[in-house]
């Protein structure tokens, strides 16, 4: 038996939530909220939505897609 992880339906590779713990927004200093599903770091109030790639936050507005009203 081995200690691996279930592999996920997708093949986006986990976030460590340490990591997310540390993270804010580098425009308005604000926690960030994780959508898995998007696989983004959403900033509220900033209206920013940072990807993921790789596993690795992309935390450049200029990256960034911005969220609608």
């Amino acid at each position: 038996m081995t200690d691996a992880a279930p592999e996920r339906a997708t093949d986006q590779p986990t976030v460590d939530p340490r990591l997310l713990e540390a993270l804010v927004c580098p425009v308005t200093r604000m926690p960030l909220e994780y959508d898995r599903a998007a696989n983004e770091l959403i900033s509220r109030s900033a209206r920013l939505a940072y990807p993921i790639r790789d596993g690795v936050p992309v935390m450049l507005p200029e990256e960034a897609r911005e969220l609608a009203e």
